[in-house]
């Protein structure tokens, strides 16, 4: 993974320091809140309920051992022993107090670590497929461009106060692991003619209007890539509404002045910036590309992992869900599960941490990943030590074998921490899974994926859920919508609301409901919860979910 030159070091370093200048002016009264907000925003600084909370940059989502470590660090040191991954590929510490901030901001750049960017209307963290690098289905690592955009965005003066934030994702393969078509900019590479280039989508969005972007490029040159993102967001900047906020998003830019006259302006704004880069991309893109060479195989034996796998029950189930195809055959992607039945989805504990940096130094070339669906991965593990790796993961509470079933589900902090949250996620989430797991349906369901948004930000991504929950307030009273037939991936889809919503203490009933005549309903038991809602519509799910209603109006 790329390593900070003498210029990045510098560069983050001199913004601590500026930041902690601003943030001893606040302090002193030098700064009303007004006036430190728009600068606190710009280093990743929120005011939450309860507290200041710090977002951490996790750029395309690759993470060291030893920043993992630095983040068990900070967690014990200045705030409660646990951090939060979310699904931009961030890290959130809830309790900081606002004077150890300049401390944790060092500390951070210590390891090549910062949160700049992390907050406010600017090009925000850029996020990736978590497989990158290591799955067979890629044209190549996206990384490297991935890291190319960040250097580009970064501080970069144009793109300091766009009309709002501004997030891209970046994959390079058949299957979409990084919800592209919802961001602003999502980026596939795709090949032509034996040439590496991108499909490029702009104006997608979930929140109060959600929107899965369109393509406004089949195929954009690799070469020409950094002026094409320039000549967008430029276009954006120029046209983006800033008379109500809510309205701000690219996404209404493009819907509202249409694709096709979008498109006209963006290859004007391209064709006059394009000049101006010559081949400077290429010569950054070139230096950047070896830090992200595959690390030095050894071949594996992978006779331990039949053994095990034929004796161990509680191993097999792991290797079941939590294991993907690398794209060499005696190694494994190996998904560490934030979803203990019960827990904080996306929670994980400095013990843990700590744990997981020892495991990827052993077993995974000092390498993780963390996956917009909350989880860390191991990217590059030896079949042969996989058993060892789970006993491993399994003495730490990380060795649940859940990944893409009912519990493995993406629930933002929702009221329990946010300020803008209109209802509760966490305690959604925590009760579906032990109720599922209580009741023992969990495996017969097999793979669903649950997302869960305790406002209409849609910070849970429940648009695009297989089953949406989204908590509103309705005077004064928690209220869940519930929709249904969403998808995140390549098949992108926005899920339809099932109708009228229901209260906290129905929500789980409800669910149980739409699984039941999931149950009753499918072909097979292969056939997934998404593939039955595929071939049969929503009708019998909001029959069996309203049946109750249907009853009493008979």
């Amino acid at each position: 993974m790329y390593r900070y030159n003498e210029f990045d070091t510098a560069f983050v370093r001199e913004r601590v320091a500026q930041f902690s200048g601003q943030i001893a002016r606040r302090l002193d009264g030098s700064l009303t809140e007004d006036e430190f907000r728009p600068l606190r925003l710009m280093n990743g600084l929120y005011l939450q309920l309860h507290a200041y909370m710090l977002r951490i940059a996790i750029p395309y989502g690759t993470l060291r051992a030893d920043q993992m470590r630095q983040l068990a660090y900070i967690a014990d040191t200045w705030d409660k022993g646990y951090g939060h991954f979310t699904t931009r590929q961030n890290i959130q510490f809830n309790w900081p107090e606002l004077t150890d901030v300049p401390a944790i901001l060092s500390a951070l750049a210590d390891v090549g670590m910062h949160s700049i960017q992390t907050s406010g209307n600017c090009v925000r963290n850029v996020t990736a497929d978590h497989f990158a690098g290591a799955t067979a289905d890629e044209i190549d690592d996206p990384r490297p461009v991935a890291e190319l955009i960040r250097q580009w965005s970064s501080d970069h003066p144009e793109l300091q106060f766009l009309p709002r934030k501004f997030k891209i994702a970046v994959i390079a393969s058949v299957h979409d692991r990084a919800v592209t078509r919802s961001h602003d900019i999502g980026l596939r590479m795709v090949e032509q003619d034996g040439e590496a280039g991108f499909e490029v989508i702009v104006g997608g969005g979930l929140g109060r209007t959600p929107i899965l972007g369109p393509i406004i490029r089949p195929f954009l040159p690799k070469a020409d890539l950094l002026p094409y993102l320039e000549a967008i967001v430029a276009t954006y900047n120029l046209l983006g509404r800033r008379d109500n906020k809510f309205k701000a998003r690219i996404k209404i830019t493009v819907f509202e002045n249409g694709l096709a006259r979008f498109r006209d302006l963006v290859e004007q704004e391209f064709a006059r910036r394009r000049q101006g880069f010559n081949d400077e991309a290429a010569r950054i893109l070139a230096e950047i590309t070896p830090f992200f060479a595959p690390p030095p195989f050894k071949t594996a034996d992978t006779a331990p992992f039949a053994a095990a796998y034929k004796v161990d029950r509680l191993f097999r189930a792991w290797a079941d869900t939590n294991l993907a195809p690398h794209k060499r055959a005696d190694h494994a992607i190996v998904t560490v599960s934030l979803k203990a039945h019960g827990q904080t989805p996306g929670n994980v504990s400095s013990v843990q941490m700590r744990a997981l940096a020892d495991l990827a130094e052993a077993y995974s070339h000092a390498e993780l990943r963390i996956s917009h669906e909350q989880n860390v991965i191991l990217p590059h593990v030896a079949r042969a030590d996989l058993p060892a790796l789970h006993e491993a993961l399994r003495k730490v509470g990380l060795a649940t074998a859940n990944v893409g079933l009912l519990s493995d589900i993406i629930a933002c902090p929702g009221m329990d921490y946010c300020t803008l949250a209109t209802a509760r996620s966490i305690p959604v989430a925590q009760e579906i899974a032990t109720h599922f797991k209580a009741i023992g349906l969990e495996q017969e369901i097999g793979q669903i994926k649950i997302k869960i948004s305790g406002c209409i930000n849609a910070c849970g991504h429940h648009h695009v859920g297989h089953i949406g929950i989204l908590g509103l307030d309705r005077a004064g009273v928690e209220n869940y919508q519930i929709t249904l037939g969403g998808d995140h991936t390549e098949n992108a889809a926005l899920g339809e609301r099932a109708g009228p919503g229901f209260a906290y203490d129905a929500v789980v009933p409800a669910i149980e409901r739409i699984l039941r005549a999931y149950l009753a309903l499918r072909r097979t038991p292969a056939e997934t919860f998404i593939e039955t809602f595929r071939r049969l519509g929503a009708a019998p799910f909001k029959a069996a979910l309203y049946e109750d209603e249907a009853r009493d109006a008979a």
